[in-house]
């Protein structure tokens, strides 16, 4: 992504991995108490209007910063390389292991330097895929190639634990509560590719979530998203989450309506107040697709695109916070339609 205050038809695939390339959860019934305890619990949740569903939602943040440190040891994910490779098998063992449908949307850039072309893979997984009104939860899971940032070593090593990793673990946690959060669409997580393929100034962002928007735009697909969510840097451990500028303007219900589920449920890192503008995928989302997309960013983060961005510098508790917040507004979609 980038801060601009500083600054055909895809080929849907079989997910098979590349031969060469809270709120306060209250215990069950049968648990803690009785029949008519859950009862009421339930009755008082529904006066308040949030679904009973909902009042057990529990993200495990220890098991989601498990998977970005997982992800980090795979070390450097650019596009096209052998760690983006692995990295993809690893998500197609996970989501297969929960059942998820899934697809590969498949396509071919040129090298920004070489010229030579680089396979580019983006990753659909769909719960409930039958339902024709849908919800997006996205992220990118590239990682640029070098930190440009570091003052020290802008040619060094960079993993993206928190620029990268961290919308990928965000999802895959996600993913383990999807058969019990009973959402209120259909949901597709799709992780992007490409977004900051960049060796140099003017090479081009945002290559996946483009060619998404507009095979979406051209496709009509048989079904229609609602709303998109894009997180991105959601795992520093001083996480400050303002609402982005781009995605008041562009999705407003959206973007309220993630931050009103923050505030009802007291996790004081949402705020809402407007900060940065931020260039990040969620403008072809908005711009060339046409879904309401908001994104959920922390831009104060101090080792952005430096060798520095790494679990060290990340957080289980920040993971949690937006996963909890995400379950929730999963659940109730609080928007006007």
């Amino acid at each position: 992504m980038s801060n601009s205050d500083s600054e055909k038809r895809p080929e849907y695939t079989p997910c098979l991995p590349h031969a060469h390339q809270r709120p306060l959860s209250p215990e069950r019934a049968g648990v803690r108490g009785s029949a008519g305890i859950t009862i009421r619990i339930a009755t008082l949740l529904l006066a308040w209007g949030i679904p009973a569903s909902a009042a057990e939602i529990k993200f495990d943040s220890a098991r989601a910063y498990g998977y970005l440190k997982d992800i980090c040891k795979i070390g450097r994910r650019v596009s096209g390389s052998d760690g983006m490779i692995q990295q993809q098998r690893l998500l197609i063992k996970h989501f297969q292991s929960l059942s998820a449908d899934m697809k590969a949307q498949r396509f071919d850039v040129a090298h920004p330097v070489k010229g030579t072309p680089v396979r580019m893979t983006n990753l659909v997984v769909s719960f409930d895929p039958k339902a024709t009104e849908r919800i997006l939860i996205c992220c990118h899971y590239d990682t640029r190639p070098y930190p440009d940032q570091d003052t020290f070593r802008p040619k060094g090593l960079f993993i993206g634990a928190n620029d990268g990793a961290s919308g990928v673990a965000l999802l895959m946690e996600l993913g383990n509560h999807m058969k019990t959060i009973n959402p209120r669409y259909g949901v597709d997580f799709v992780f992007f590719d490409g977004e900051e393929l960049v060796y140099n100034e003017g090479d081009k962002y945002f290559l996946g979530s483009e060619f998404f928007s507009k095979w979406y735009a051209r496709a009509k697909p048989g079904y229609r998203y609602v709303a998109g969510v894009l997180v991105d840097m959601v795992a520093d451990r001083s996480l400050q989450l303002y609402m982005e500028k781009n995605s008041v303007r562009k999705a407003p219900d959206v973007t309220r309506s993630v931050w009103a589920v923050a505030k009802r449920l007291r996790v004081k890192e949402f705020i809402a107040r407007q900060k940065y503008e931020i260039r990040d995928d969620h403008l072809a989302l908005n711009d060339i697709a046409g879904i309401p997309t908001t994104d959920i960013i922390d831009f104060d983060y101090r080792y952005w695109h430096t060798t520095r961005d790494t679990p060290l510098q990340c957080s289980a508790a920040s993971l949690g916070k937006v996963g909890k917040v995400l379950l929730h507004w999963m659940v109730e979609v609080p928007i006007s339609r």
